[in-house]
């Protein structure tokens, strides 16, 4: 992990950019990949960067330097998409409805109810669908999605309110990521969706700026958010992917050998986190329990139910007729 301020990251970015893209006989002492990232440092997601670059750095003899920076210190995940598609960084990590925001039709693979369960999600990688998107990730934006990893089923939490039913969710400020979809979601409860930035969360809900959030379990652990959250509802309403995100140019910079080390890197790296979080997600609603918060199992079906009745149709067009079914289908 390496520690930059975020002045420091904007007024090295045009250099930065100007490494990434220098032609390779003027990097022949080896490769550079700066990967930014939202999570706290004791995050699977975190670590697994570190695994991916240890891997790479020993199997390359030092050529490969990952260089980690997490814990939000390069700004928001917008900020840090923009600076891969600049160059300014190598990779990022974040979730598809996120990457929504530069194709659209990506936001799909992180829409509620739509994956049974991890190993369904999953087999999006290998999809014809994930393939065409990638194509035109690459053809529009000149970035390329390197994996889909596994971040976990997304829960809510509240505050001060016991939430049992979608009912209960009427008038509620919930705060959500800043995307389309997952405000639909939180309309579609009834509940006043309010997007923040993660890197500004813990301090809205400790200053109760909104009653409730929702987030993977190992997410609401390592953020500290239990501090700040009296109750966890088990809703499960997103099986969430997060997908590597690089820069096309840098990775085409990379020689073939460095190349091949690198992706087996990133496979050996994301199995080992989707290992783990799946172990951290089983122990954690105990975990969570003990540590103060009062466990709700609601009627999931009162969650469920309307959102499937308004967000797939809503979405329909931006994600292509027939995507949701062909992807529930797999």
């Amino acid at each position: 992990m390496r520690k930059v301020t975020r002045r420091g990251f904007v007024a090295g970015s045009a250099v930065a950019a100007s490494a990434i893209f220098a032609p390779s006989v003027l990097r022949a002492e080896g490769t550079v990949i700066r990967w930014g990232e939202m999570l706290a440092t004791t995050h699977p997601q975190v670590q697994m960067i570190d695994k991916i670059a240890a891997i790479a750095k020993e199997k390359s003899s030092g050529r490969i330097d990952i260089q980690s920076f997490p814990n939000g210190q390069l700004g928001s995940g917008k900020d840090m998409m923009d600076a891969v598609v600049s160059g300014a960084l190598t990779f990022t990590t974040d979730g598809a409805a996120a990457i929504g925001a530069l194709l659209p039709q990506l936001s799909v693979i992180e829409a509620p109810y739509l994956w049974k369960d991890a190993a369904h999600m999953a087999k999006v990688g290998a999809s014809p669908q994930f393939a065409a998107m990638n194509d035109e990730l690459v053809s529009k934006r000149g970035l390329r999605m390197l994996a889909v990893t596994y971040y976990g089923k997304r829960h809510l939490t509240t505050g001060k309110k016991e939430v049992k039913s979608a009912a209960d969710m009427e008038g509620f400020k919930l705060r959500v990521p800043p995307v389309d979809t997952f405000r639909a979601m939180a309309e579609a409860w009834g509940a006043k969706a309010t997007p923040i930035n993660f890197n500004e969360l813990y301090l809205a809900l400790s200053q109760g700026a909104v009653d409730g959030q929702e987030n993977p379990l190992p997410t609401i652990a390592t953020a500290k958010l239990n501090e700040v959250q009296k109750y966890l509802v088990l809703t499960g309403h997103i099986i969430t992917p997060r997908l590597i995100l690089a820069n096309e140019a840098a990775l085409k910079a990379i020689d073939a050998a460095d190349r091949a080390i690198l992706d087996e890197a990133i496979a050996e790296g994301v199995k080992w986190q989707d290992t783990e979080l799946s172990a951290q997600e089983a122990a954690l609603v105990d975990k969570l329990k003990t540590a103060g918060m009062t466990v709700i199992e609601p009627d999931v079906e009162s969650f469920r139910k309307p959102v499937l009745e308004q967000v797939p149709a809503k979405f329909e067009e931006k994600w292509g007729k027939g995507t949701w079914d062909a992807l529930a289908a797999l």
